[in-house]
């Protein structure tokens, strides 16, 4: 039996306003339900919120499963979104464009970080609920001890399961990282943002509710 398809999706505003901020959000929130309606895992790492909004201006997306494949292209490309401005009432735009795009193993092996720099600790973790909830240190916590960058799971029953999914997010935390890093060039997000608006959406949607438009 072959092992399930692990893939990572970059999806950004790219140097754009707020309101690509918000596509973004509503992007990952509809990727999130395909991928579960698909049987498909999901995990978003997001940068830690700044300002007033929660919405961010780039996520690290992880599919695990037989159907990644499927999900990663119906998305990988420029997503539109037509709409007002959810925030500036008198603005006359309406299209706003968000970026996904698939990031390469290259990228991933840069970014694993050495063991002994790592803390491992586990705690008890709340299961489905019955007598069994709480009653075994299955959750875990990995924290990489010279940047501080930490990540939990504890979604699985298993301690061996939740260690290695708490490694994946800090990868994706360490991935997601290096690739602000790089959006921090005024350039490049210029570029990203230029390019985005002149692409072939893959996909549009529309209005508040982000209903696809067919």
């Amino acid at each position: 039996m072959n092992a399930p398809e692990t893939l990572r999706l970059l999806v950004s505003s790219g140097d754009g306003p707020r309101e690509c901020r918000r596509a973004v959000a509503l992007a990952l929130r509809r990727m999130e339900q395909e991928a579960v309606d698909a049987g498909v895992r999901f995990n978003a790492e997001r940068p830690d919120a700044k300002g007033l909004d929660n919405d961010p201006s780039s996520a690290l997306v992880t599919l695990s499963g037989k159907d990644a494949v499927e999900i990663a292209r119906a998305w990988t490309g420029t997503v539109q979104w037509i709409c007002a401005s959810p925030f500036r009432p008198k603005h006359k735009r309406r299209n706003w464009f968000v970026g996904v795009f698939p990031v390469e193993v290259s990228e991933l092996e840069e970014v694993n970080p050495e063991v002994r720099d790592l803390k491992i600790e586990t705690f008890r973790s709340g299961g489905p609920g019955g007598q069994h909830q709480n009653t075994t240190d299955s959750g875990v916590r990995i924290t990489h001890l010279p940047t501080g960058i930490s990540a939990i799971s504890t979604d699985e029953r298993s301690q061996h399961r939740n260690k290695q999914a708490a490694l994946d997010r800090l990868s994706a935390k360490f991935i997601l990282r290096q690739q602000e890093a790089r959006g921090r060039d005024r350039a490049t997000q210029n570029q990203l943002h230029r390019q985005l608006e002149r692409g072939n959406p893959v996909r549009v949607f529309k209005n508040d509710l982000f209903s696809e438009v067919k």
